[in-house]
């Protein structure tokens, strides 16, 4: 088997404690099957499933990444949000850390028009006409644009709906998540013992509230979207 960047390794993912559940009274009895024990009243995931799954998710997208297809990141909960934008940037992918707005993917066409709102709004703020308005005038577009940035930076580039969409916290994104089955968009998701893994593509089993265990798994989706970007450089 070829050496990968994305290669798990069980002593790592212990390490971030990807393995923590939520408490057993509070499972999903769908996540049965990816439960190894439970220890003072706590669920434990089993790791193995977690490496096999998420190989499997890193495989998919390095490449759909060397085929130049488009990621979205979404993960809002405060433990996430500065991880999210972070590994995004990194990876070129875009990215929902603040709050997902209802209709994001499936009323596009609404959304296309709050972004061509959003670069017109930075535009003139960049060549100082913001600043030439009247003040009161100028004072509510930079509201308006303190707005757009919040909740749409990291989609300001996004010309179309993504390809595959990863998600951090099935039950706070439980409404993008809700789009993608609409449109059929394909979605990786991290799931804690208290999900549902039959309502994503590829459900990954890892401890969605600790940072570190969120980091991981980030590093490792970002790592394989990246290799796969500069391996399909290299064949060109």
């Amino acid at each position: 088997m070829n050496q990968k960047s994305w290669n798990t390794h069980l002593e790592e993912m212990m390490e971030a404690g990807v393995h923590f559940g939520h408490q057993a009274r509070k499972w999903n009895p769908k996540m049965a099957s990816y439960i190894f024990t439970e220890r003072k009243g706590i669920h434990i995931l089993n790791l193995t499933q977690t490496a096999r799954f998420l190989s499997e998710a890193c495989d998919l997208v390095a490449d759909s990444s060397s085929k130049g297809k488009q990621f979205l990141i979404v993960g809002t909960k405060y433990q996430a949000a500065d991880l999210v934008a972070s590994a995004s940037i990194k990876a070129r992918c875009h990215y929902v850390n603040q709050k997902w707005l209802g209709g994001m993917l499936t009323n596009w066409s609404t959304i296309e028009k709050r972004l061509q709102r959003f670069k017109e709004l930075e535009n003139k703020e960049k060549t100082g006409i913001l600043n030439q308005l009247p003040k009161k005038e100028a004072a509510n577009l930079k509201r308006q644009l303190a707005q757009l940035r919040k909740y749409l930076e990291g989609i300001k580039y996004m010309t179309s709906l993504p390809d595959i969409v990863i998600i951090i916290d099935q039950q706070k994104e439980i409404t993008a998540i809700q789009e993608c089955i609409t449109l059929g968009i394909p979605t990786i998701c991290l799931v804690d013992t208290d999900c549902d893994p039959d309502l994503t593509d590829i459900p990954i089993p890892a401890n969605d509230d600790a940072r570190a265990s969120i980091r991981w798994i980030l590093n490792k989706l970002t790592l394989a979207i990246s290799e796969g970007r500069y391996n399909s450089i290299k064949m060109e």
